[in-house]
């Protein structure tokens, strides 16, 4: 069987996962991020669907440490790991301790990166919404900025018919990608929004992993300015 994790940049991997359905029949495909720790440890990213094939893999780049849900929706196989590691610890994005209740968070993500991973990934949380709060994680190493639903990027053809016209004016396919529409007008504090977002655009974004649809091949700081045009994003320079 050929790898399922693949190189993104230094220390950093990515693994596609398989689709999950969402609304009205919507899928959407999967991507999770792990990033090795300089204690060895690895940082799980919105875990995808545990195969014994990515278990094999993940432990042969070391121990599971931290496991991590972005936002509200990226924690459906959040038990599954724990299972698998169970001395991982379980990081929630805001609001989700809520709503996984049979589940037991260390910590609840915020402005600043948890001790385990300070120095080596920072994060930001997009505040504004009233109805759900992403995280934002960039690994310094890498120089890589990790969005999950903040950035949607699907293929042109990944759904037909009245769906692919919802998909099109929902802001989420290529070339021309972004957060869902309904979203992005939940953000009623768009000063907050924006104070976080130029936190994010001021890092130095050489490389961008999204969850849903295709990383960009190049130029990431402009695919990731012009993901957020409607909050004020920029291109760099």
């Amino acid at each position: 069987m050929s790898a399922q994790l693949v190189p993104f940049g230094p220390d950093i991997w990515t693994c596609e996962g398989p689709t999950v359905p969402f609304y009205a029949g919507f899928r959407y495909p999967t991507r999770m991020a792990v990033i090795r720790l300089a204690s060895g440890g690895l940082f799980v990213w919105s875990p995808i669907a545990l195969s014994e094939p990515l278990r094999a893999e993940v432990n042969a780049l070391g121990p599971v440490q931290e496991v991590v849900s972005p936002n509200l929706l990226h924690h459906l196989f959040l038990g599954h790991w724990k299972a698998a590691w169970p001395e991982a610890r379980l990081h929630a994005a805001p609001g989700l301790t809520r709503r996984r209740t049979d589940l037991a968070f260390d910590t609840i993500l915020g402005d600043e990166p948890d001790p385990a991973w300070q120095g080596q990934i920072d994060q930001q949380p997009l505040h504004g919404s009233f109805a759900m709060t992403e995280v934002v994680f960039f690994h310094l190493a890498s120089r890589t900025a990790i969005f999950a639903d903040l950035i949607e990027n699907l293929p042109q053809d990944w759904v037909s018919g009245w769906r692919a016209v919802a998909a099109r004016l929902d802001g989420i396919v290529a070339p021309h990608p972004g957060a869902p529409r309904e979203w992005r007008a939940s953000f009623l504090d768009r000063g907050a929004a924006r104070q976080a977002l130029e936190r994010i655009l001021a890092w130095p974004i050489e490389r961008a992993i999204i969850a849903h649809g295709a990383c960009p091949a190049g130029d990431a700081a402009t695919f990731v300015g012009d993901a957020f045009s409607w909050l004020g994003g920029r291109a760099p320079g």
